[in-house]
């Protein structure tokens, strides 16, 4: 297969390896993007463990709570103009408020009546891109609840109250004092904003991810040149090292760096006398896994003249 500039372009992007390095993958993988970026990786020459992608969509997150329960929203815009205007914040802040009320899949947010009119959320946010002339997407929604506890909640990088570029939501499931367990989610919430952990625990990682980090860590450790029963020994240690950084319980915690996540919860939980579980949580970064096309604005200046 033919490797072309533009593919050595994408995965320079995704890997931050040196363009010959890059070259070099993407021919000993035939072309195959995601097997080339392994490939950096086992020669030690890529920076990324995870799938990187640039992110430019616009907008806000926008998160809403009751009692036992929580939402986020992400509604996109195409520019954030838009997104400063105060009936586009007004917009997010109701569909969030709509979205507590519902089972948090984005169909029931989107066809629930939206308040003070006959229409529904997905007609309303129609009108709006009528009105502004700017096209919008709900993107997505979600829910956490407890039976007994609560759910906390953080935004990042906020524009308005309950508004802003990452919102995160955390599930306590406890008959503790809810001052101290919202005290414990928030800053649980501002550590899942910073850390962006793959799952809550080992469990409920994807096993797809964690068999080809295996994969690759294995590749790593042959080419040591070591034994094979040093080779496996290796390999599950660096297994062990990945899940410290990608479940929430077992990282470490960044309010209390001594602790894990897992065991600041369990501090709670003696504090105030009864369990105190972490249940859930979901995190939502505007724009995440959304690519914008890029403008050549040098060509674009020359078309618009005419040249």
């Amino acid at each position: 297969m033919s490797i072309t500039a533009a593919m050595v372009k994408e995965l320079r992007e995704k890997s931050g390896a040196g363009m010959m390095d890059c070259k070099t993958a993407l021919t000993e993988a035939g072309g195959d993007m995601e097997a080339a970026v392994d490939w950096l990786r086992t020669k030690g020459l890529a920076k990324a463990a995870k799938k990187a992608g640039r992110v430019a969509a616009e907008g806000l997150v926008g998160v809403a709570s009751a009692s036992g329960k929580a939402a986020v929203i992400e509604l996109n815009s195409e520019t954030d103009f838009v997104a400063r205007n105060d009936g586009f914040q007004e917009l997010v802040k109701t569909v969030a408020e709509v979205a507590v009320g519902t089972d948090g899949t984005l169909e029931t947010v989107a066809d629930a009546s939206y308040p003070g009119s006959e229409k529904n959320v997905k007609d309303t946010i129609t009108d709006v891109i009528a009105k502004i002339g700017e096209n919008m997407n709900l993107r997505r929604t979600a829910v956490l609840t407890v039976s007994e506890g609560v759910v906390a909640s953080y935004i990042h990088g906020a524009v308005a109250d309950g508004l802003g570029k990452i919102g995160v939501l955390v599930a306590l499931e406890s008959s503790g004092d809810k001052d101290k367990l919202n005290a414990l989610g928030r800053q649980v919430a501002m550590h899942i904003a910073a850390t962006s952990p793959l799952a809550l625990s080992t469990d409920e990682l994807d096993p797809a991810v964690v068999e080809r980090e295996r994969s690759v860590f294995a590749e790593q450790a042959r080419e040591s040149g070591k034994p094979d029963n040093i080779v496996e020994k290796m390999v599950e240690g660096r297994i062990r090292k990945f899940y410290e950084e990608v479940t929430l319980v077992k990282q470490s915690f960044v309010i209390d760096p001594d602790k894990t996540v897992e065991q600041a919860v369990a501090a709670l939980g003696t504090e105030l006398g009864t369990d105190v579980k972490l249940t859930g949580f979901v995190r939502f970064a505007l724009g995440e896994g959304i690519e914008k096309e890029e403008q050549d604005f040098a060509a674009e200046v020359a078309a618009a003249s005419g040249q």
